[in-house]
């Protein structure tokens, strides 16, 4: 049988212990990697590896010794509770050894979990899993994840309320960071908000966000606060091309003259505001910023925000200017105000 995107996500949070197994296959790694642990999770629990009711087989171990998934899924642990075999990395080449595997199947074995790469429409082992009465082929595409699979992982990271606003922005990071940054930045906001029953806010995205999610961002942050205007039009086409979102670019930048701001305006001066900021700051880019905050002052700073957030709200709005062109002229316009005294 075969698994839609949106089917996936319930079932991999939920699956039926008594399938007999499910293939998961695509062309992103990483994607694939994170569905299957939450898979695994769901299946055997948080003690199942411990407890050693999860066999794992690489696909080369699989190549040498053919019978290793056979004696895995009939073999009888030690602690009770469903067990899993689980075939990493699987290719076309062992598709008879995993058929044959599985050909006596029964209720009480180990739950097979296959991972492999992209498989074509005529495969035989993608064909086994979507026609196999008893199990399942999910198909994980390298697209962003839906709002769907979001609040799945928003609600596994206990994270209870989130503003409008926030949602925006943590769609906006999905598009724009791989699954496995998105997925930590999701665990330090969870951690962020410890303690905290309040709603989550876009102010907690940004405090959250990663410094960047391309080399390119961070270089578009130092060009705009050193007043570096003619260096922003090529580094902008890079952006554009590596396809960054507007609005993920908008956060990582109130982010960025939001701490400066916090710095410049320090009674004991930048380089203390600097050394005091949360999320901690190190190394050379602490130097960096350091310069920018005291080449600012608190007052040009404050002028910036404002730019920022009238730039924001129109990124949220309905208007039908090119958000990456208002992106840009928000930051044009940081640049040269960074050079007036």
């Amino acid at each position: 049988m075969k698994l839609s995107p949106r089917e996936a996500v319930g079932y991999f949070a939920k699956p039926d212990p008594k399938k007999a197994g499910v293939l998961l296959f695509g062309p992103d790694s990483m994607r694939i990697a994170l569905k299957r642990q939450e898979l695994i999770a769901s299946l055997v629990g948080p003690q199942g590896e411990e407890e050693m009711r999860l066999t794992r087989i690489p696909a080369s171990e699989l190549r040498k010794d053919k019978a290793m998934l056979s004696d895995a899924i009939k073999a009888q642990g030690f602690f009770p509770g469903p067990r899993v075999a689980f075939v990493e990395d699987a290719t076309e080449q062992l598709g008879a050894v995993i058929i044959d595997a599985m050909s006596d199947w029964q209720i009480g074995d180990a739950q097979v979990v296959v991972t492999a790469g992209s498989l074509k429409a005529t495969s035989k082992l993608r064909k086994f899993f979507e026609m196999h009465p008893n199990g399942l082929a999910a198909a994980i595409y390298a697209d962003p994840p839906s709002r769907g699979e979001i609040e799945a992982t928003l609600k596994k990271s206990g994270l209870g309320t989130i503003a409008p606003d926030a949602m925006t922005d943590i769609e906006a990071l999905s598009r724009s960071l791989d699954p496995g940054d998105f997925r930590q930045t999701l665990e330090k906001l969870a951690l962020y908000k410890i303690g905290d029953a309040t709603a989550v806010t876009s102010e907690d995205i940004i405090n959250c966000a990663p410094a960047t999610s391309e080399a390119e961002v961070d270089d578009v942050l130092n060009i705009v606060a050193e007043g570096r205007t003619v260096e922003l039009g090529p580094i902008m086409q890079k952006i554009a091309g590596q396809g960054i979102d507007p609005v993920a670019l908008s956060i990582f930048t109130m982010r960025h003259f939001r701490a400066l701001h916090a710095a410049a305006s320090d009674p004991g001066g930048a380089a203390s505001g600097i050394a005091r900021a949360r999320p901690p700051i190190f190394g050379p880019r602490r130097d960096r910023m350091t310069k920018q905050a005291q080449k600012w002052g608190m007052h040009k700073l404050e002028v910036a925000l404002e730019v920022l957030t009238d730039t924001d709200l129109t990124l949220r709005s309905s208007s039908r200017a090119p958000k990456m062109a208002v992106m840009e002229r928000a930051l044009i316009r940081l640049s040269m105000l960074s050079q007036r005294r």
